[in-house]
């Protein structure tokens, strides 16, 4: 398991404060936010949020705010300097990535290509 430093990979106060809560509501401190990477969506890879006890030997760790941020190796290479984010509109509420390696994004911002 690697650490980064937050230049290389950040997590916003909104979103950290929305996992602390989540967290809280779920009542088990043991859980940790992870972001991966996925083939698909309307632009080639697709992000995904899930929360998770466990932390793999080659996962990275990011301790940000209170909370704690896994990523699976095949994913890290994607989200390199990326910033997690959380945004409540008229559009529903969600966790954004802000990926300055995406060079396409779609529409709903959960998909992008490199």
């Amino acid at each position: 398991m690697s650490e980064l430093s937050a230049s290389q990979m950040s997590v916003s106060v909104a979103a950290a404060s929305k996992v602390r809560r989540l967290i809280e509501e779920e009542g088990n401190q043991d859980l940790k936010l992870r972001v991966f990477v996925t083939g698909g969506g309307c632009s080639g890879f697709e992000y995904g949020f899930t929360f998770d006890e466990d932390v793999e030997e080659d996962d990275t760790k990011i301790e940000e705010s209170g909370m704690v941020l896994l990523v699976d190796p095949l994913s890290y290479q994607y989200l390199v300097g990326a910033e997690i984010d959380y945004s409540e509109n008229l559009l529903g509420s969600r966790f954004v990535v802000t990926n300055p390696n995406a060079s396409n994004t779609c529409g709903c911002g959960n998909s992008f290509s490199i």
